[in-house]
Protein backbone atom coordinates (compact mmCIF):
# COMPACT_ATOMS: atom_id res chain seq x y z
CA UNK A 1 0.00 0.00 0.00
CA UNK A 2 1.28 3.67 -0.59
CA UNK A 3 -0.24 7.00 -0.80
CA UNK A 4 1.86 10.03 -2.03
CA UNK A 5 1.37 13.39 -1.16
CA UNK A 6 3.04 15.70 -3.62
CA UNK A 7 4.12 19.18 -1.58
CA UNK A 8 4.42 22.49 -2.90
CA UNK A 9 7.84 23.34 -4.95
CA UNK A 10 8.76 25.58 -1.66
CA UNK A 11 7.66 23.41 0.98
CA UNK A 12 9.83 22.87 4.29
CA UNK A 13 10.43 19.19 3.75
CA UNK A 14 11.30 20.19 7.76
CA UNK A 15 8.15 20.04 8.65
CA UNK A 16 7.94 16.11 6.84
CA UNK A 17 11.22 15.30 8.83
CA UNK A 18 9.93 16.83 12.23
CA UNK A 19 5.85 15.04 11.56
CA UNK A 20 8.43 11.76 11.19
CA UNK A 21 10.89 12.36 13.98
CA UNK A 22 8.33 12.64 16.26
CA UNK A 23 5.05 10.19 15.01
CA UNK A 24 7.10 7.95 13.17
CA UNK A 25 7.42 5.39 16.20
CA UNK A 26 3.75 4.79 16.73
CA UNK A 27 3.80 2.77 14.34
CA UNK A 28 6.93 0.29 15.56
CA UNK A 29 3.88 -1.58 17.22
CA UNK A 30 1.09 -1.64 15.24
CA UNK A 31 -0.45 -5.23 14.73
CA UNK A 32 -0.67 -6.11 11.25
CA UNK A 33 1.68 -4.57 10.24
CA UNK A 34 5.09 -5.83 8.55
CA UNK A 35 6.79 -2.48 7.47
CA UNK A 36 6.29 0.70 6.71
CA UNK A 37 9.46 3.30 5.30
CA UNK A 38 8.59 6.74 5.52
CA UNK A 39 9.72 7.91 2.28
CA UNK A 40 10.33 10.88 0.75
CA UNK A 41 11.44 13.13 -2.03
CA UNK A 42 13.09 16.41 -1.93
CA UNK A 43 13.15 18.67 -4.93
CA UNK A 44 16.67 18.89 -6.73
CA UNK A 45 17.78 16.07 -4.42
CA UNK A 46 18.59 12.37 -5.53
CA UNK A 47 17.39 13.18 -8.97
CA UNK A 48 14.01 14.39 -7.44
CA UNK A 49 11.87 16.70 -9.39
CA UNK A 50 9.25 16.97 -7.01
CA UNK A 51 8.22 17.04 -3.37
CA UNK A 52 6.52 14.40 -2.08
CA UNK A 53 6.05 12.23 1.81
CA UNK A 54 4.97 9.25 0.22
CA UNK A 55 5.31 6.07 2.94
CA UNK A 56 4.88 2.42 1.61
CA UNK A 57 3.73 -0.17 3.67
CA UNK A 58 3.73 -4.00 3.91
CA UNK A 59 1.12 -5.14 5.75
CA UNK A 60 0.54 -8.79 7.53
CA UNK A 61 -2.71 -8.79 7.94
CA UNK A 62 -5.37 -7.07 5.43
CA UNK A 63 -7.65 -6.00 8.09
CA UNK A 64 -4.51 -4.31 9.95
CA UNK A 65 -4.92 -2.02 6.76
CA UNK A 66 -8.59 -1.22 6.97
CA UNK A 67 -8.13 -0.40 10.44
CA UNK A 68 -5.13 1.85 9.97
CA UNK A 69 -6.86 3.80 7.13
CA UNK A 70 -9.85 4.06 9.35
CA UNK A 71 -8.16 4.73 12.70
CA UNK A 72 -6.56 7.58 14.16
CA UNK A 73 -3.38 7.85 12.78
CA UNK A 74 -4.78 8.14 8.87
CA UNK A 75 -7.09 10.55 10.23
CA UNK A 76 -4.03 13.31 11.16
CA UNK A 77 -3.05 12.43 7.50
CA UNK A 78 -5.91 13.56 6.17
CA UNK A 79 -6.79 16.58 8.45
CA UNK A 80 -2.89 17.71 7.59
CA UNK A 81 -2.71 16.61 4.09
CA UNK A 82 -6.81 16.42 2.87
CA UNK A 83 -7.44 12.51 2.06
CA UNK A 84 -4.99 11.14 -0.45
CA UNK A 85 -5.57 8.76 -2.98
CA UNK A 86 -4.39 4.93 -1.21
CA UNK A 87 -3.17 2.71 -3.44
CA UNK A 88 -2.76 -1.15 -2.74
CA UNK A 89 -1.92 -4.19 -4.47
CA UNK A 90 -1.74 -7.81 -4.36
CA UNK A 91 1.54 -9.11 -3.36
CA UNK A 92 3.24 -11.59 -5.73
CA UNK A 93 6.78 -11.72 -3.86
CA UNK A 94 8.74 -10.19 -0.94
CA UNK A 95 12.21 -11.43 0.26
CA UNK A 96 14.67 -10.12 2.90
CA UNK A 97 18.02 -9.08 0.78
CA UNK A 98 21.74 -9.74 2.31
CA UNK A 99 21.63 -6.06 4.06
CA UNK A 100 18.55 -6.89 6.29
CA UNK A 101 20.81 -6.22 9.46
CA UNK A 102 21.37 -2.54 8.33
CA UNK A 103 18.79 0.35 8.31
CA UNK A 104 17.44 1.11 4.97
CA UNK A 105 18.31 4.47 3.40
CA UNK A 106 16.88 4.69 0.71
CA UNK A 107 13.58 2.74 -0.94
CA UNK A 108 12.68 2.14 -4.91
CA UNK A 109 9.53 2.27 -6.85
CA UNK A 110 8.62 1.62 -10.46
CA UNK A 111 5.78 0.44 -12.36
CA UNK A 112 5.84 -1.75 -15.70
CA UNK A 113 2.72 -2.04 -17.45
CA UNK A 114 1.65 -5.44 -19.06
CA UNK A 115 1.80 -4.64 -22.46
CA UNK A 116 -1.90 -5.10 -24.11
CA UNK A 117 -2.05 -8.36 -25.93
CA UNK A 118 0.94 -9.77 -24.01
CA UNK A 119 0.71 -12.86 -21.47
CA UNK A 120 0.46 -11.56 -18.26
CA UNK A 121 1.40 -14.80 -16.45
CA UNK A 122 4.56 -15.06 -18.29
CA UNK A 123 5.54 -11.18 -17.91
CA UNK A 124 4.83 -11.89 -14.02
CA UNK A 125 6.90 -15.22 -14.35
CA UNK A 126 10.25 -12.72 -15.65
CA UNK A 127 9.49 -10.47 -12.82
CA UNK A 128 9.23 -12.56 -10.19
CA UNK A 129 12.67 -14.08 -11.37
CA UNK A 130 14.21 -10.57 -11.62
CA UNK A 131 13.28 -10.21 -8.19
CA UNK A 132 14.82 -13.82 -7.10
CA UNK A 133 17.79 -12.60 -8.62
CA UNK A 134 17.94 -8.84 -6.71
CA UNK A 135 17.23 -9.85 -3.44
CA UNK A 136 21.13 -11.29 -3.79
CA UNK A 137 21.93 -8.33 -4.18
CA UNK A 138 24.21 -6.65 -1.59
CA UNK A 139 22.93 -3.24 -0.66
CA UNK A 140 18.81 -4.44 -1.02
CA UNK A 141 16.96 -4.78 2.61
CA UNK A 142 14.12 -6.15 0.92
CA UNK A 143 12.08 -6.20 -1.70
CA UNK A 144 8.76 -7.00 -2.53
CA UNK A 145 6.92 -7.00 -6.59
CA UNK A 146 2.86 -6.52 -6.24
CA UNK A 147 0.12 -6.68 -9.11
CA UNK A 148 -2.30 -3.76 -9.73
CA UNK A 149 -4.90 -5.61 -12.31
CA UNK A 150 -6.99 -2.37 -12.47
CA UNK A 151 -4.39 -1.11 -14.42
CA UNK A 152 -2.67 -3.77 -15.45
CA UNK A 153 1.07 -2.53 -13.86
CA UNK A 154 3.71 -4.45 -12.06
CA UNK A 155 4.76 -2.72 -8.67
CA UNK A 156 8.23 -2.77 -7.71
CA UNK A 157 9.58 -1.55 -4.47
CA UNK A 158 12.39 -2.29 -2.85
CA UNK A 159 14.50 -0.84 0.15
CA UNK A 160 18.05 -0.01 0.01
CA UNK A 161 20.83 -0.05 2.78
CA UNK A 162 22.43 3.04 0.61
CA UNK A 163 21.57 5.06 -2.70
CA UNK A 164 19.29 3.44 -5.46
CA UNK A 165 21.08 2.29 -8.51
CA UNK A 166 20.73 3.66 -11.60
CA UNK A 167 17.33 2.46 -13.42
CA UNK A 168 15.73 0.96 -10.08
CA UNK A 169 12.96 3.27 -10.23
CA UNK A 170 12.12 6.48 -8.13
CA UNK A 171 14.28 7.03 -5.77
CA UNK A 172 12.88 7.86 -1.67
CA UNK A 173 14.98 8.66 1.35
CA UNK A 174 14.02 6.07 3.91
CA UNK A 175 13.35 8.82 7.25
CA UNK A 176 11.95 5.74 9.75
CA UNK A 177 11.51 2.72 9.14
CA UNK A 178 7.99 0.73 10.98
CA UNK A 179 9.05 -3.01 10.83
CA UNK A 180 6.98 -4.43 13.67
CA UNK A 181 6.00 -7.72 11.59
CA UNK A 182 8.98 -8.14 9.12
CA UNK A 183 9.73 -11.14 10.44
CA UNK A 184 6.07 -12.63 9.34
CA UNK A 185 6.08 -11.03 5.99
CA UNK A 186 5.43 -14.20 3.69
CA UNK A 187 9.06 -14.93 1.87
CA UNK A 188 8.83 -15.60 -1.50
CA UNK A 189 6.57 -16.16 -4.21
CA UNK A 190 3.02 -15.57 -3.50
CA UNK A 191 1.79 -16.57 -6.95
Amino acid sequence: MQYAITLPADYDMRIIRHRVQSKGHLMDGFPGLGLKAYGVRERGADGSPVNEYAPFYLWVDPEAMNRFLTGDGFRGVIRDFGRPAVRHWQGLFHRAGPASGRPPGFFSRRTETVPEGADPGGCIADALARHEELATDDGVFTTSLAFDPFRWELVHFTLWADAVPEGAGESYRVLHLSAPGADALPAGRRW
